[in-house]
Order: structure tokens, then C-alpha cells, then sequence
């Protein structure tokens, strides 16, 4: 089959790889549909997530019809057409049972990596270094799809690839950064990163009951999708401090609420962010944390700052004495999509939403390459590339 297998810094190929085949009686193998290139796989193309080998098949967004069960999957058949979620999860450890699927215990066969890195292991993820697992993923035509006896949703009937694809990851991962925001009616919530998962922590927060929404980028074309298709007010951080901006716009207090939906390549205008470049590009740093430092000095007393943006190690100049000084709350954490799935595709099939609006590309899996290329230089307004296998 055709695959896009990662090889180095900014070296993506398609390649012919073996098939993928049952290995344990839990699995299902899918017929992949569509798949995307997601804005934490441009993190593996820069070459900032650790344990990558030459060949991995990359990819953890992907959709499509079950061509093959384990003995022990009784909840597919050949021929259901599923959403996979980007977490694999095991469905019976105390994480799981709690609906914390993004720490499954049993997923990750790679365990004594990550807790060399994090203390504990998170869940698996596909296609996303071999500290999380080793899995290969789905940008391809086909992927092995482990525990599909409680990871995948079947999709009904009527419901385009476009639509539904987006469940897998990024619309489940900015409605969980506005829940974990804890919005309540009224709030004034700041979002820092207009791409594809800012886009969706921006309706998400609408949909939680947030009375404004005000979206921080500097790509012009991206500030317009979150007015027009979000709603939102909107700050180019290159024309205006965001800082001074959000406070002039909230009349002194700040936002309620505040959303680092960009993560560890964020870019800044301040000398800060210059430090950030040095430091990451010695090695002494492995993420640029301007975002979120904007995002804590930037939101109210007794505020809560989401943070869905990845973050793969460590980050310095925090600033911890605003967090307590100000009694903030922070929270994050890779999305439990599991836990999503079912009431997001709900709210697509009752048309509160239709994640494709994010779409910019779509092209064929030869062209991944591209795709890969345009998505991280932005060129050609991209804001997100789906692959047709």
C-alpha cells in the first residue's frame, strides 16, 4: 500500500509499505477514506518530537470502512464505515473507565519511554513518535486499528467523509480546551492560534455559552475565518499587543477565560520570543511558550487559562507568580476523544455545525509532500490539507 512515512526534518515521502494485518484479536484493519495532515504533525516535520525513526507512517487523523475484524471486536463488521480516534485506549484501565482516555495505561507498549520524559505514560497516539507507542498511522491507504472494540464510532449513512472526518481529532480537541476553559454564561473568553483546533475552540466556546470570543494570530486570512465563520474579534498580534489590545477590549479586567490553541512553535514580536528561537534552536528549549505566557499575564484574576496547544517538554520563563498571584487555573491535556465522539457527531448530524469549513486543500496521498509543505509555510491560505488515499 501507499503511505506517508516521515524520514527527517522537513523529509516526508509516499512510499510502498507492507499491508497492515491483524496482531491481536481486538484489532480491525480500515480501508482508509480521508485523512488529514493536523497542525501537531507539523511538529514531527520540524523535527521537535523525539523518537521518530526513518519510515514511520505518519498520520492520526484518518476515517474508513472495516475491511477486516479480531475475533474479539463483535461491535464492527466488514463494511461499517468509522471514525478513528487519535488516542488509542484500551477501554477497561482505571483511566479509561473514567473517561480519561488520552492516559490509558495498557495502550502505549513503549511505557518506559515516556515515563523517563513524564513520570507516567499517556495513551497511545498513531503515527506520533515511539515514545507514544510506535504505531504507524493512518496517512495511507490502510492502518491496523488496535482496541477497535471500543475506539472507533460507525458513521451513519448520508454523512460526507468532509463532515465527520474532523471527529478524530481537532473539533473533539477545541471543544475540550473550551470546557476545560470552564466558560459559564457571559464569559469573554481570548483565543491565542486561529488555525484548524483555534477555529473549533472558538465556535466550542459559543457553544458553551461564551458571550464574546476575541482570536489572537497573524495571518490575515485566518483572522477572517474566525470573524466570518467564528464570530470572533480579532487581534493581529503584528499590528497590536495582544496584551494592551485585550485589555483596552475588556475594559481593564482581562479575559475570563483564555485559550492556548498554538502551542510549542508559537512565534512573537518580543524579545521574548526571540529567546525562545535561540534557546530551541540550541537545544536548551524544546518549546517556544509565547502564547501561553501571553495567555496567563493576559487573563483576569481568578481566571482560567486551556491549554490544548502540544507541549512535548520543557518550556522556561513561566510566569508561575501571576498564575498564583492571580489564582488562576490551568488546565489541558491530549483530548479523551472517545469521551467526544458521540455527542459531537450529534451536533453535526442536528447542523449546529459542519467541521468542514476549516478544509483549504484537498489533495491526493502522492501529493502529502506538498500538502506538508504549503500547511507549514502557509502558503496558498492553507489552513488545513485532507488526503484522498
Amino acid at each position: 500500500m501507499k503511505a506517508v512515512c516521515w524520514h527527517d526534518k522537513h523529509d516526508v515521502r509516499v512510499e510502498t509499505v507492507p499491508d497492515p494485518t491483524i496482531l491481536n484479536p481486538r484489532d480491525a484493519i480500515i480501508k482508509i477514506t480521508s485523512t488529514a495532515i493536523c497542525g501537531s504533525d507539523l511538529h514531527l516535520y520540524e523535527g521537535n518530537i523525539p523518537t521518530m525513526e526513518s519510515g514511520d507512517i505518519l498520520g492520526h487523523e484518518f476515517m474508513g470502512e472495516v475491511v477486516e475484524v479480531g475475533r474479539e471486536v463483535k461491535n464492527l463488521k466488514k463494511g461499517d464505515r468509522v471514525v478513528v480516534p487519535f488516542t488509542i485506549a484500551c477501554g477497561g484501565c482505571f483511566f479509561c473507565k473514567k473517561d480519561l482516555w488520552s492516559l490509558c495505561d495498557n495502550s502505549n507498549p513503549n511505557t518506559w519511554m515516556a515515563e523517563k520524559f513524564y513520570g507516567h505514560s499517556p495513551s497511545a497516539i498513531y503515527g506520533y513518535s515511539h515514545l507514544l507507542g510506535g504505531y504507524a498511522g493512518g496517512q495511507a491507504q490502510y492502518a491496523r486499528v488496535p482496541y477497535a472494540d471500543v475506539g472507533p464510532i460507525k458513521i451513519p449513512d448520508g454523512l460526507e467523509d468532509d463532515k465527520v472526518l474532523f471527529l478524530t481529532d481537532i473539533f473533539p480537541t477545541g471543544y475540550m480546551a473550551a470546557e476545560n476553559a470552564d466558560i459559564e454564561p457571559g464569559d469573554t473568553v481570548a483565543v491565542w492560534g486561529c488555525g484548524p483546533v483555534g477555529q473549533f475552540a472558538i465556535k466550542s466556546a459559543y457553544m458553551l455559552g461564551a458571550e464574546r470570543v476575541i482570536a489572537i494570530d497573524r495571518f490575515p486570512e485566518r483572522l477572517l475565518m474566525a470573524q466570518e465563520q467564528g464570530n470572533a474579534e480579532v487581534i493581529n498580534y503584528e499590528e497590536i499587543d495582544p496584551g494592551e489590545a485585550l485589555k483596552e477590549m475588556t475594559g481593564g479586567r482581562g479575559p475570563d477565560r483564555c485559550i492556548d490553541a498554538v502551542g510549542l512553535e508559537a512565534h512573537g514580536t518580543d524579545a521574548m520570543a526571540v529567546y525562545d528561537e535561540i534557546k530551541q534552536g540550541v537545544k536548551l528549549e524544546t518549546g517556544r511558550p509565547t502564547a501561553l505566557r501571553q495567555a496567563i499575564v493576559a487573563c483576569r484574576k481568578g481566571g482560567t487559562v486551556s491549554i490544548p496547544g502540544v507541549y512535548g517538554g520543557f518550556a522556561d520563563k513561566i510566569p508561575l507568580g501571576a498564575i498564583v498571584n492571580k489564582a488562576l487555573t490551568l488546565r489541558s491535556g491530549q483530548t479523551h476523544v472517545q469521551k467526544y465522539l458521540q455527542p459531537l457527531l450529534e451536533r453535526i448530524q442536528q447542523e449546529e455545525i459542519d467541521p468542514s469549513f476549516v478544509i483549504s486543500h484537498r489533495l491526493n496521498i502522492e501529493d502529502a509532500p506538498k500538502g506538508y509543505e504549503i500547511f507549514r509555510n502557509k502558503k496558498d491560505n492553507c489552513t488545513k490539507v485532507v488526503l484522498k488515499p
